[in-house]
């Protein structure tokens, strides 16, 4: 049986791959460009007893506004956790913001950090949570890591591929 996850878990996850980083080849065409279309992948989340699970993620990119703006749609499951989440967020001059919500859970929360060059630094808030992330974007693959606080987990670490 799949257990609901806290909402903690669904706004860290959120984070995957909320903001991409601005490089020379995106700039003419605004930060969000090389986001467009379907990505999948997976890693490990860690709750605070030092369990691990096995994590399968897959998320839809939107970009608009002149690729300022980004709209995602982000699903994740393992054995215990399942969640469903979308978020939109604006990138202006590195600084990067925006809001999530979690439908089945009914959660919600906000994003805000900074982009500069392939990585990203940035922190999610909801309800009493919040988690730091560290994205590393490199052509069509993505690295995040994710610490939470106030929450059942302890990290949360997953690859995603374009497809």
């Amino acid at each position: 049986m799949i257990a609901h996850i806290k909402l903690a878990p669904a706004g860290l996850l959120l984070l995957l791959a909320l903001a991409a980083p601005q490089d020379a080849a995106q700039a003419a065409t605004g930060p969000f460009a090389a986001m467009a279309g379907s990505w999948s992948g997976g890693g490990t989340l860690t709750t605070a007893d030092g369990a691990q699970e096995r994590l399968r993620c897959r998320a839809t990119y939107s970009p608009a506004g002149g690729e300022d703006s980004l709209h995602l749609s982000l699903q994740c499951a393992s054995d215990s956790y399942k969640f469903d989440v979308a978020s939109d967020v604006v990138n202006r001059d590195g600084a990067i913001s925006g809001s999530w919500n979690e439908a089945s859970h009914n959660a919600s929360g906000s994003v805000s950090g900074w982009a500069s060059d392939n990585t990203i630094e940035a922190t999610a808030r909801g309800g009493n949570f919040t988690t730091g992330l560290s994205l590393t974007t490199s052509g069509n693959r993505q690295s995040v890591t994710l610490t939470p606080q106030g929450t059942d987990v302890r990290s949360v670490s997953v690859a995603l591929a374009k497809r």
